[in-house]
């Protein structure tokens, strides 16, 4: 931690000397822009999924509870990783650029459009802290994935939660409703986490044409390379139609990369100036997460092969829940919802004890599991556990 803040101190006084007072007044405006930090509640969906998977016990059947792809990362990503350690002991500027420029010409956006990191949490968190400050209210679905507004309400933000229409979408109307003139920012998670459900492509357009007037729209794509075609769902073509909004992606899904951390947003240059105050920039990314993704980045076969498996996984699940007589939510996602018939924490421990690990929540009323979609290995471990208890 001493070594971290010497460089970092190091860096600002190499800084200071080359820029003069100039960088000193720039320095201290963005110290005092930075938003004030009350007491962290640590309740976020991620942190629920670590303490998961540390009380699990030491037989793990079946690892169902964080979203994860257990099929990846690809063979090329993995050989990447390995090719990269030669030199490692290298800072990874050129890797950095170059990935940003694969992305953006993919994208069909300018370098200047991307702001990367190490996932896409640490890109949430930014926009957090930014559009929170003075107590600014971020508008979100209810559920929906909730590491930015926590880490808002960290940073004396608003948590507005506008519940899901009755079958189980954000609710666009009931949120833009919600719009107002203390609104710092709108969260989209698109398909939402955890109800695995997408809204209509051309009404979010709409929506995000006319809100992104008003306020920041922030729409979280990390679960968009599940749905059939990323391309014609995906807002980056408001980006590029000058709109006032931000499109996450992460590589920890499909991609496989969740343990390996590798996350970008697409957005105006200056929200990208803006945000990056926030953020470690090129240093938060090591040079093998790089050269991974350089290698995996729009790998078709490979990303077909792991969602043609996911997908069959998730029918073989339907098949399973169908025969105990329960139901569930249609999924866009790589994980599924489904109703219970007991209490969810109960449930959740008895799974757990058989070494199957899932997540529970209360939706409407209701107990509710959500299960993340496995190798069909875990699937039958679940199914044997389930019939066991259902």
């Amino acid at each position: 931690m001493s070594n971290s803040l010497n460089r970092r101190n190091w860096i600002k006084s190499s800084a200071l000397l080359a820029g003069g007072v100039a960088f000193l007044s720039s320095t201290v405006s963005k110290l005092a822009a930075m938003p004030v930090i009350r007491k962290f509640k640590a309740t976020n969906t991620l942190l629920a999924e670590q303490e998961a998977v540390i009380a699990a016990p030491p037989v793990f059947k079946a690892r169902l509870l964080a979203n994860e792809n257990p099929f990846g990362p690809s063979a090329a990503a993995k050989k990447a990783i390995v090719d990269s350690l030669d030199t490692s002991y290298q800072y990874a500027f050129m890797a950095l650029s170059q990935l940003a420029g694969k992305i953006a010409l993919h994208e069909g956006v300018l370098n200047k459009n991307i702001l990367m990191d190490a996932g896409s949490s640490p890109l949430l968190l930014a926009a957090a802290m930014h559009y929170a400050k003075g107590g600014k209210s971020i508008i979100t679905g209810d559920p929906s994935y909730d590491d930015l507004p926590t880490q808002a309400e960290h940073f004396e933000g608003k948590w507005v939660k506008v519940p899901l229409t009755a079958d189980y979408k954000l609710d666009l109307d009931a949120m833009e409703a919600k719009v107002d003139s203390n609104t710092g920012l709108v969260y989209i998670c698109n398909p939402n986490n955890p109800t695995a459900t997408v809204v209509d492509t051309e009404k979010l357009k709409a929506f995000c044409e006319r809100v992104s007037k008003k306020a920041m729209v922030f729409v979280d794509e990390a679960y968009i390379d599940y749905l059939p075609d990323p391309a014609g769902t995906t807002l980056i073509s408001g980006i590029k139609a000058g709109q006032n909004i931000i499109v996450a992606r992460t590589f920890s899904k499909l991609y496989g990369f969740a343990g390996i951390r590798c996350g970008y947003i697409v957005a105006q240059p200056n929200t990208i100036d803006t945000l990056s105050i926030y953020t470690s920039g090129a240093f938060a990314i090591s040079a093998t997460t790089l050269a991974a993704a350089m290698a995996a980045y729009q790998e078709t076969d490979y990303l077909q092969d792991a969602l043609k498996k996911t997908n069959a996984s998730k029918e073989y699940l339907y098949s399973v829940l169908k025969k105990e007589g329960y139901t569930y939510i249609p999924s866009s996602a790589n994980f599924v919802m489904f109703p219970l018939k007991m209490d969810g924490k109960k449930f959740v421990s008895e799974m757990m004890k058989r070494g199957v690990g899932l997540r529970n929540w209360k939706l409407a009323g209701q107990e509710w599991c959500r299960i993340s979609i496995g190798r069909m290995d875990e699937m039958e471990a679940f199914a044997a556990a389930f019939k066991e208890i259902s």
